[in-house]
């Protein structure tokens, strides 16, 4: 109110004091500057209103939303997932051409043999291309997730290949220290078979190829090796657990009823006697004349002085190897593939490749490592005594 009548009184003093065409002037300058200020307010008021109303909107309409949100995302989830284990499975196997990508080398001689009648996939004759990786023993796995998998899969396969019609050799892609005694000489004996039907085969040895890695190649006609690969350690292993201080630190105590003094043998739950070890030492003794036969079978051009020396449990290069006669050519991928082509007599010797199971095979495989997992598993392969061709380092 106070201000009010100051404006009134400096009015009326203005107005007194300036002509009457400058007064009128100035009151009209007033009222435009009043009436633009009032305008201003007006559309900042209705500016705000407006970015208000979206806002509250696009919060209202997220909330909203979000219950058909996550079905969707996984949904999506599902979808790109299936696509890329589709590719995955389809995706074919290309001919080795260099040396230079090892790494790709390795993915396409994995999928290069599923399970499956090769020769209803291409009537072209090629070479098959089988791996061997890491130990070579069966699967104990029962599971409903498990899968058919370690030497039984790769006999499985090297029987697939020496019925199908196209395949002209086989070529084993061996990069293990060996494996159980058993399991050796299944995949020894299937590849026999494999060359009474006709089939060439080559043993490739990638960096290990030791004791039953080695053992399964004297089966095969020729060997390729890296310079730098660690292969013999031809002999027999094993190995016996005792946990009987372990379980007498936990209050257990296991005894044994047998039908006689030696069915216990190797038990873990006790030490070893004498004579229980003399009998153990004469069944390593047996297994070593087997790999020693197989050897001198599928190496005859080896000097005998070098044989019985090479065959004690040592390891060597792929270079030594090459100097003694174990193996008949330097070199990898690339060289194993001509010269399974040229014993086939294939001027360009191609790489049969099958689809694999895709998911499937990514959820057995899961399933299996799950199961191996389990702590009966493992107190199993720790009591259990196996005689292995296995190199142990």
């Amino acid at each position: 109110m106070a201000e009010n009548e100051n404006e009134k009184n400096q009015t009326a003093d203005t107005s007194t004091s300036l002509p009457k065409e400058q007064w009128e002037q100035k009151m009209l300058e007033n009222e435009k500057t009043a009436t633009l200020v009032s305008d201003i307010k007006k559309e900042e008021t209705t500016e705000e209103k407006k970015e208000e109303k979206p806002v509250k909107e696009k919060a209202e309409g997220k909330k909203i939303s979000l219950p058909g949100l996550w079905p969707s995302l996984l949904l999506l989830t599902f979808i790109i997932s299936t696509c890329c284990g589709l590719f995955l499975s389809v995706r074919p196997v290309p001919a080795c051409t260099q040396e230079k990508d090892k790494t790709s080398q390795e993915e396409s001689a994995e999928e290069s043999l599923v399970s499956g009648a090769l020769s209803s996939k291409s009537s072209k004759p090629g070479i098959a291309w089988i791996r061997v990786r890491g130990i070579i023993a069966q699967d104990n796995n029962s599971g409903p997730f498990s899968r058919p998998s370690g030497a039984s899969a790769i006999a499985k396969k090297i029987r697939e290949a020496a019925d199908a019609k196209n395949v002209k050799a086989i070529v084993l892609d061996i990069n293990s220290p060996g494996g159980t005694v058993a399991s050796v000489q299944n995949i020894y004996s299937e590849i026999l078979k494999a060359k009474e039907k006709g089939k060439k085969v080559v043993a490739l040895f990638r960096d290990v190829a030791a004791s039953g890695g080695f053992y399964i190649a004297m089966a095969a006609d020729k060997i390729v090796a890296e310079p730098g690969t660690i292969t013999g350690s031809v002999g027999v292993i094993m190995q016996t657990s005792n946990v009987e201080g372990l379980f007498e630190k936990i209050g257990v105590k296991v005894t044994p009823i047998t039908s006689g003094k030696y069915k216990d043998m190797g038990s873990a739950y006790r030490p070893m006697s004498d004579a229980e070890k003399a009998i153990l030492q004469d069944m390593v003794d047996d297994t070593y004349s087997q790999f020693f036969a197989a050897v001198k079978a599928g190496r005859p051009e080896v000097k005998e002085e070098d044989l019985k020396e090479y065959t004690d449990g040592r390891i060597f290069t792929g270079q030594r190897a090459y100097n003694l006669g174990f193996i008949d050519q330097l070199g990898g991928e690339e060289e194993a593939r001509k010269l399974a082509g040229e014993l086939a007599g294939l001027k360009d010797p191609k790489i049969l490749s099958q689809r694999g199971d895709g998911i499937k095979e990514l959820i057995f495989s899961f399933g299996s490592k799950m199961e191996n997992k389990s702590l009966d598993k493992q107190l199993q392969n720790l009591t259990t005594p196996s005689v292995s061709y296995l190199w142990v380092n």
